[in-house]
């Protein structure tokens, strides 16, 4: 009989037949869980409902994808994920993309808009870190953990709404992914570190000590962008211009149109452009800038305070 584990991550209470260092491990088993996350076989199901063309099955309530040589998973009702591995001693694979894809599927399921990048608290309120694969925004985030700052999360960012309509995020798990020029930057040892799959010079670091546990209020948004301009520039993302930014950077958001959830992430990104500002940061690739950009962050923030008092 496989030992049960409980966790709690991305505000929700979840019952695991895996091993998932990364999130926080409850001791004391809980009545109810609000997601399950079981070992399963769907290699069936698989060969009935997939598409040659596609590692992805949508259907209205959920959601099974396929990594080659790795696993199947299935997410379903916001409350289920089954995991049937094809190749069991890939765990450190299988965990990535139930921390990730899976998660992101899950959460999008329970309708809440998760952006890709990290969320930082500053003051009180959230700020997201949004950008592609490599624009730097989990280095971004590290810098202001330097300062003192705490993460609410690096990777997945779930935003819901307050009764009274205000959008939060919600934290997910006390787990940063850096790469090794950022921690040497720092001065970090990386000698206990283990690497990420597929990033040999990526590592996931623990900072239970610099993690806020308490969903927070989202006071802003921040795209990062790469450029081989040498100047920092900063500049605040107006109207219709919003929503194709946050929608660029909604984790997996090929999976909102085919689940039927368009109408539903437009309306919802109405709601989180109308509150809050939305700006776009472009950072030089030549030279090493997070220093910089958390300052004028910072300052950006503080101007913006400024001009509401």
């Amino acid at each position: 009989m496989i030992e049960k584990l409980y966790y709690h991550a991305f505000g929700l209470d979840i019952v695991s037949d895996r091993v998932l260092p990364e999130l926080t491990q409850v001791v004391t088993p809980m009545a109810s869980y609000e997601l399950t996350i079981e070992n399963g076989k769907l290699s069936e199901l698989w060969a009935t409902l997939a598409d040659t063309s596609s590692h992805f099955v949508v259907k209205e309530k959920a959601i099974l994808f396929h990594v080659p040589d790795t696993a199947i998973f299935l997410i379903e009702n916001g409350n289920r994920i089954v995991v049937s591995p094809i190749d069991e001693t890939k765990h450190d694979e299988i965990r990535l993309y139930l921390l990730g894809t899976c998660m992101g599927a899950l959460l999008m399921q329970r309708k809440l808009l998760t952006l890709h990048g990290s969320a930082i608290v500053i003051d009180g309120n959230a700020y997201a870190i949004v950008g592609d694969s490599g624009a730097g925004k989990s280095t971004l985030a590290s810098a202001f953990l330097q300062r003192g700052y705490h993460l609410l999360s690096d990777d997945v960012i779930p935003i819901t709404f307050s009764s009274e309509g205000k959008p939060h995020v919600i934290p997910s798990y006390p787990s940063q992914k850096l790469w090794i020029e950022t921690l040497q930057q720092y001065g970090k040892d990386t000698s206990h570190l283990k690497p990420i799959v597929f990033r040999e010079t990526k590592f996931s670091v623990p900072i239970e000590s610099q993690f806020a546990f308490n969903r927070t209020p989202l006071a802003g948004v921040f795209e990062l962008i790469k450029t081989d301009n040498q100047v920092i520039t900063l500049r605040t993302i107006e109207k219709l211009d919003q929503f194709y930014l946050l929608y660029k950077h909604t984790y997996r958001n090929f999976l909102y149109a085919r689940a039927s959830l368009m109408d539903w992430h437009f309306q919802t990104s109405i709601q989180i452009a109308s509150q809050i500002p939305i700006y776009q940061l472009k950072r030089p690739t030549g030279r090493f800038t997070a220093g910089e950009l958390a300052e004028l962050i910072l300052a950006t923030i503080e101007g913006s305070k400024s001009l509401h008092e």
